[in-house]
């Protein structure tokens, strides 16, 4: 786990929130600070990985492409519509994911670590990242999620909807918050936001 001194910080929002341009801001700011849940998620199913032997094992190698890596969308096939498939997945891969992010922040010399999680809050909030030192949630209203996700996407506003009700409500994410980055505006604002919110973690961590 990371030292007092080089705090490990979650960053999570929902879909079209904004997550991602906040990630790069503070990594423009920090080059290095970020570990991506998303990379983290690949590199566990890697071939040859213990991830992909356990996946198989359980759900068959009909989730092998011919590359003999993992068949992602067969995959989502046969947990999609099964909760409890979904929920062993979650329970194999999960921990794997945890420990390969922690691992990556060991190694990181940036004055905090950002750990980059899109579904902290679906996936156990602080229960399952209790060393996180703080959690920071970038929030934006439902309608300007929907309306980002139809300008993005393409696609119709009852599939934007549909996203958004899949994951944790907005409520559920600003309940884990230590700190909330609001996106009600563009790139820049929320830019200049990260680096305020990053200015008021380094004061607080100077000696007095």
């Amino acid at each position: 786990m990371a030292s007092r001194e080089r705090p490990l910080i979650g960053l999570t929002g929902g879909v079209a929130s904004g997550k991602s341009t906040a990630a790069r801001a503070f990594e423009a700011l920090r080059p290095g600070c970020r570990v991506d849940a998303d990379a983290a998620a690949r590199a566990v199913v890697e071939p040859g990985s213990e991830g992909l032997a356990a996946v198989v094992a359980h759900f068959g190698p009909g989730v092998l492409g011919g590359d003999g890596r993992l068949d992602r969308a067969a995959l989502r096939q046969r947990v999609f519509a099964d909760a409890a498939a979904r929920k062993r997945l979650e329970a194999l891969l999960h921990p794997r994911i945890r420990a390969w992010m922690l691992a990556q922040a060991e190694a990181a010399t940036t004055p905090y670590v950002l750990l980059d999680i899109p579904l902290l809050a679906e996936g156990g909030g602080r229960a399952a990242w209790p060393m996180l030192a703080r959690i920071v949630v970038v929030d934006a209203p439902v309608a300007l999620q929907e309306a980002r996700l139809i300008a993005r996407d393409g696609i119709d506003p009852a599939l934007a909807a549909h996203m958004i009700a899949a994951q944790a409500s907005r409520a559920e994410r600003l309940a884990l918050a230590d700190d909330v980055l609001v996106n009600r505006g563009s790139p820049a604002e929320l830019a200049a936001a990260v680096a305020r919110l990053e200015g008021h973690w380094l004061r607080d961590a100077q000696p007095p």
